[in-house]
């Protein structure tokens, strides 16, 4: 099964999450349509068609991404761009903190959910999956591990006494309770009813 980007840390993610799919990424010679979409299923939705016509063979895409209640649910679908096309990490990361500190006036803290939304394109058509989690930015970004918001992330899901940062959870803790964990887990279920 093809995974429609050449994300190597959404690959491996997935991989970890989805062993048995086999996931491979997008072939060098497809290239990936602009996301054009105004929410994450569209965006999803975007590329996996484009990856299934130009493959024929059956196809997941994810789109996800950060939304921080204090600032209206951004940075959402443009979370991989938030700091202008081409940003890195730490530039996107430094955007929001930088946002939201003026949004709470001064305070870089907030609620906030990573959202996951997973298309399958295969034979028998289209399926969305969404997945979240909820937690919230924290002012110190901490951990190496993971990517994008990672670092400044506190997940819910590990017990208000868990201060820890998605980036400071192993992978295995991590992809238990990730957004894009969620979404995989019920993309998984449904491949095994199929």
């Amino acid at each position: 099964m093809i995974l429609a980007t050449r994300n190597l840390h959404k690959v491996r993610e997935l991989d970890e999450i989805l062993p048995a799919a086999g996931l491979r990424p997008l072939p060098d010679e497809v290239e990936s349509p602009p996301e054009t979409g105004v929410t994450f299923e569209e965006n999803a939705l975007i590329k996996a068609r484009s990856a299934r016509e130009a493959t024929g063979e059956a196809v997941i895409a994810d789109d996800s991404g950060l939304e921080v209640d204090a600032l209206g649910g951004r940075p959402g679908v443009y979370s991989a761009r938030y700091a202008g096309e081409g940003a890195t990490d730490g530039e996107n990361l430094g955007k929001v903190l930088s946002d939201l500190a003026a949004a709470n006036g001064g305070d870089q803290s907030g609620s906030a959910r990573y959202v996951c939304v997973i298309a399958l394109v295969d034979d028998s058509g289209e399926h969305l999956f969404r997945g979240t989690c909820e937690g919230r930015i924290v002012r110190q970004p901490r951990g190496d591990g993971g990517f994008g918001y990672d670092p400044a992330f506190v997940p819910d899901a590990t017990g208000p006494d868990d201060q820890r940062t998605m980036a400071e959870l192993s992978p295995e803790e991590k992809n238990a309770i990730s957004h894009r964990g969620a979404a995989a887990q019920q993309l998984a279920d449904h491949l095994a009813d199929v």
